[in-house]
């Protein structure tokens, strides 16, 4: 016999409407199930000090950007919570990190959480765009994982 189906959904958000979209369509699929659990991820991609003029305009960007990321997270909380989940079904998460590139990111996410699906929304570049930076789709849906990916348009 065969032990319990992992049922923990990491879904990554930021600012972009193809995430917000991807929060609405596993709110919209699930309805509240009580039987899974979501994890709401945003990554501030920390930058390097040399980017910054000194250490208080860096304080003051990360504090920015935290807080960007926490209005993101309770947002989509919201949607996820009007769709039927309780509170308890619901994790955020912010993560403060340098990243080689988020798709990176994320699936370390996954992988040190052990969630058996990932969902993100295609952010909606350009071809042209893609070939000469990469996409973060991209980059979750050719990387070797053992978990499923949804990836929302």
């Amino acid at each position: 016999m065969q032990g319990r189906i992992n049922r923990d959904i990491l879904i990554a958000v930021d600012e972009s409407e193809n995430a917000k979209r991807a929060v609405y369509y596993v709110a919209e699929l699930l309805k509240g199930i009580s039987e899974f659990k979501i994890i709401l991820l945003n990554i501030v991609a920390e930058l390097p000090d040399d980017y910054f003029s000194n250490a208080e305009e860096k304080e003051k960007w990360l504090a920015e950007q935290k807080g960007k990321g926490e209005q993101i997270l309770a947002e989509c909380s919201g949607i996820l919570a009007h769709s039927g989940f309780d509170d308890k079904s619901i994790d955020r998460k912010l993560l403060v990190k340098s990243c080689p590139s988020i798709g990176e990111c994320i699936l370390q996410e996954q992988q040190k959480l052990g969630c058996s699906t990932v969902v993100i929304g295609r952010r909606g570049i350009s071809k042209k765009e893609e070939f000469i930076f990469g996409s973060t789709s991209n980059k979750i849906l050719h990387s070797p994982k053992k978990c499923s990916v949804w990836v929302i348009d």
